[in-house]
């Protein structure tokens, strides 16, 4: 069977919006991905006030059903790490080439995961650029860490659009840049994001 290319794209997805379906779908075209799959992390590090991973789920589910090569993949583990999730993955994609999907403010913290050399030896990088950073500032954390590997840097189309915003416009009953509407039906009816804790970015 030939070697398939697989995004992974994890996150907290609290909740999944424009900017992320955007990455996913430009990564399968840039990088001939044959599928990208969504990877919600039930307990991530440094979050707070998280939506229960179940509607976190729903949300993926409704998000990416108009589109045929986006997949949600749901792993038990409760925090993501290299050595476990890495392990995971390739139990689950034997033989195929994973490739990681992930914003240009998740790189500047890279050199800091443990395990970073493993994953990125086994691994390519797909990066969405945000507002919030310079490319030349990406490029050069990159090429700084430990080991050579493949990774590519995508312009987002939905750059600005952030999950505190959707989750603000929700608590208030208004529409924001980047709220999906099959995403604002389900908050709604299931009553997520009805405040938002004082001081929240």
């Amino acid at each position: 069977m030939a070697e398939k290319r697989i995004g992974i794209f994890a996150g907290s997805f609290n909740p999944i919006h424009a900017g992320h379906i955007t990455l996913a779908l430009k990564a399968i075209d840039v990088a001939s991905l044959d599928m990208v799959y969504l990877m919600p992390e039930r307990l991530p590090r440094h979050k707070s006030k998280l939506e229960h991973f179940g509607h976190r789920s729903a949300m993926i589910s409704r998000a990416i059903r108009p589109h045929s090569k986006l997949a949600l993949l749901e792993l038990p583990e409760r925090r993501f790490d290299v050595a476990k999730t890495l392990t995971s993955l390739e139990r689950r994609f034997v033989g195929d080439q994973l490739v990681l999907l992930m914003g240009s403010d998740v790189v500047l913290g890279l050199k800091d995961w443990p395990g970073i050399s493993k994953l990125l030896s086994r691994c390519e990088l797909i990066i969405g650029m945000r507002d919030t950073e310079q490319k030349s500032q990406v490029v050069d954390a990159l090429t700084s860490l430990p080991v050579k590997f493949k990774f590519q840097l995508i312009d987002s189309h939905a750059s600005g659009v952030s999950s505190s915003s959707i989750r603000q416009a929700l608590a208030r009953s208004t529409t924001t840049a980047g709220l999906l509407p099959s995403i604002a039906d389900y908050a709604r009816s299931e009553w997520l994001y009805v405040s938002i804790p004082t001081g929240e970015q």
